[in-house]
């Protein structure tokens, strides 16, 4: 397994673990929950990077851990999005992954290119999701309900393009990234505990933004060897 992953990739894997369990000794040392939702989670991200199926697998694990995080302090959009949506959606990804490999290899997936027109319908459904989903998160008096419901459009788009297997599902990832550290930025002030959290999605920044550099590095490998 040291041969697959660069020294680049393991020195920010290592460096991400350290700074989530750093804050968890910091800031938490009990909700072990959260520490163990961010070590499961940058850890899918590095599988990502690579295209690897298994990323999905630890994805799904994620989603199911942060949901019950997000509805601790109510953050009800981001409960039902990562488990009505982002997790689903990771199976899916997970089953689009493995039956388009690069090569027959299991371990990377053959990267795809949407059209404008697929673009465009995206961007349609996510604007119609980001609407129902804002008055639902308005009836359960979801707190932080803006940023929360962008929150809502940013995955949809991700996990769309994931399952697509375009190389900008790592962009609309760390955009995503962005609006979750505002989030439990808010969070953090009422419960000094939540920074794990903040800290947890910035090493998912970095991480999403390697993620897009290296799809973009392997859909250059791709084509030059079609």
């Amino acid at each position: 397994m040291k041969h697959y992953f660069s020294k680049a990739e393991i020195a920010l894997w290592v460096t991400s673990v350290i700074l989530i369990i750093g804050s968890f000794c910091l800031f938490d040392r009990e909700n072990v929950l959260t520490l163990l939702a961010s070590l499961i989670g940058v850890t899918s991200l590095i599988f990502n990077a690579k295209g690897n199926p298994f990323g999905q697998v630890l994805m799904i694990l994620f989603s199911l851990l942060y949901g019950v995080i997000s509805y601790g302090f109510r953050y009800y959009g981001e409960m039902i999005t990562y488990l009505g949506m982002t997790m689903p959606m990771a199976v899916f990804a997970l089953i689009a992954w493995l039956k388009n490999p690069y090569k027959n290899k299991k371990s990377e997936v053959k990267v795809n290119t949407i059209s404008k027109k697929e673009t465009a319908w995206m961007l349609l459904g996510s604007l119609a999701v980001t609407l129902v989903f804002y008055f639902i998160l308005q009836h359960f008096n979801t707190a932080n309900l803006l940023p929360g419901t962008l929150s809502v459009t940013t995955s949809f788009i991700a996990a769309y393009l994931t399952f697509r297997r375009s190389p900008l599902f790592a962009l609309a990832y760390a955009a995503n990234d962005i609006v979750l550290i505002v989030l439990w930025i808010m969070a953090s002030m009422y419960d000094i505990r939540y920074v794990c959290v903040v800290v947890c999605f910035a090493a998912f920044l970095a991480n999403d933004i390697y993620g897009y550099i290296s799809w973009r590095k392997m859909e250059h490998r791709q084509s030059q060897n079609a």
